[in-house]
């Protein structure tokens, strides 16, 4: 039974009570019980009454709420952090140009050259996503023993499987951040590229 304990306080004034727990002796009816609890409470509409199951889809609800809010944050950072790196990639390219004209005149092809900036892109964005993976895998082991005493915080499970998607997908958003730098460098011309200070 949660209460909540704005009405009930005024009639209870010294109650620090915010919830009641009963356990139905065994033989009961627990549908009779419920009913008969429900009667009593009748006069308390502040009071809400709520068996084991209850309680468990209500934390389960807020626990999701929660769950849906951090990945909102999640492939908000994904987009910044590809835009990041197309950003990081573009600027490589423009500093670059004199040594990539001289790739170039030296026989690298334009599909090698847009290769070896894919490659650039996915070590980048593999490398942010490890690092990342990782710290939050430390503050997320640290959390959960500093909280292992309260109820559902005892065991620790990591999802090993989804964690390695999310380092193929960053490996992904690498290739895709890629393109447009990588088109930007292979179309330069040589001899331009050459004698650029």
């Amino acid at each position: 039974m949660i209460v909540d304990d704005v009405a009930y306080r005024r009639h209870v004034p010294d109650s620090q009570l915010d919830r009641i727990e009963l356990t139905v002796a065994p033989g009961t009816d627990a549908g009779a019980a419920r009913r008969s609890l429900e009667a009593a409470l009748a006069p308390w509409p502040n009071l809400r009454l709520e068996d084991r199951a209850e309680i468990k889809a209500g934390a389960a609800k807020d626990i999701d709420l929660f769950l849906q809010l951090v990945l909102a944050l999640l492939v908000l950072s994904v987009l910044i952090a590809a835009l990041g790196i197309v950003n990081t990639l573009a600027l490589a390219v423009v500093q670059r140009t004199r040594e990539i004209g001289l790739l170039r005149a030296v026989g690298m092809q334009r599909s090698q050259l847009r290769r070896m900036i894919r490659y650039e892109a996915v070590v980048i964005s593999v490398y942010g996503a490890v690092l990342g993976i990782g710290t939050g895998l430390v503050f997320g082991v640290v959390l959960q023993r500093a909280m292992a005493g309260e109820a559902g915080m005892d065991a620790l499970a990591v999802p090993y499987g989804r964690l390695l998607l999310y380092v193929a997908f960053a490996a992904l958003i690498g290739v895709l951040a890629a393109v447009w730098p990588a088109r930007r460098a292979a179309r330069m011309e040589v001899l331009h590229a050459i004698t650029t200070e």
